[in-house]
């Protein structure tokens, strides 16, 4: 993914929507962005969703932010009205096992691929957070800390998020031991417990060791409780 193109030039102060409109200034419209939830997780899928907001006064979603900056129930009232104003959406779920196959980095990629791809209208330009996803057929880009930072990849955040958590409540009726419910799957020092004492179950992804240790497949403690903790990542440049 390249920079903006040229003619599109960005205020410090342009605010959440500011991308989009240099970008439509430029010529580039409609604008996708895209964005995952749940990479970090030791459990349940990994979700990915793409949005396109439209210009103008519909496209300013209220309360719009971070998912991981809003609270449950302002997340909610958010995603309700991303649905509601976006000219296309989509949500991509990938599961466990489809995660230890793949490995978590490329997962991420092909999930947000899909996502793109789903869409009912066809974006001129792509806002992605974090890394570039090369092999799109339009030119795009990779922005730190995107869904801070840009209205598209904020909404996209938004689904995945809560898409992700609503999945994870249902998982927590299977399999209540784990109290998926509150962590989400994330690492915490209680479902670390849990699975020190049940093992883990098929919603776990066994290319963390925190996850394989609980199985007896490593003997090693892990450094901390950080996502790096995941496994054999390096396999996949091979």
């Amino acid at each position: 993914m390249a920079g903006l193109p040229r003619g599109a030039t960005i205020r410090r102060d342009a605010g959440l929507y500011g991308y989009e409109r240099a970008l439509r200034r430029a010529g580039l419209d409609p604008i996708a962005g895209v964005d995952e939830a749940g990479r970090g997780a030791c459990a349940g899928p990994l979700v990915a969703a793409a949005a396109i907001l439209p210009e103008g006064k519909r496209g300013l979603v209220p309360g719009l932010n971070d998912s991981k900056l809003l609270t449950e129930k302002a997340r909610e009232r958010a995603y309700e009205q991303v649905l509601k104003r976006a000219l296309a959406w989509s949500v991509v779920v990938i599961e466990p096992g489809e995660c230890d196959r793949l490995g978590m980095h490329v997962a991420n990629v092909e999930a947000l691929r899909r996502a793109l791809a789903r869409l009912d209208v066809r974006p001129a330009y792509v806002l992605t957070d974090g890394f570039p996803v090369d092999g799109l057929e339009v030119p795009g880009l990779a922005m730190w800390k995107g869904d801070r930072v840009a209205a598209c990849i904020s909404a996209a955040s938004v689904i995945a998020k809560v898409t992700r958590d609503r999945l994870m409540m249902q998982q927590h009726e299977l399999w209540p031991d784990y109290d998926f419910a509150t962590h989400k799957g994330y690492i915490t020092a209680e479902h670390s417990d849990a699975l020190t004492e049940h093992g883990p179950c098929p919603i776990h992804r066994m290319r963390f060791v925190n996850v394989r240790r609980a199985a007896g497949l490593v003997d090693e403690e892990p450094h901390s409780l950080e996502p790096q903790l995941e496994l054999f990542e390096a396999e996949e440049s091979r």
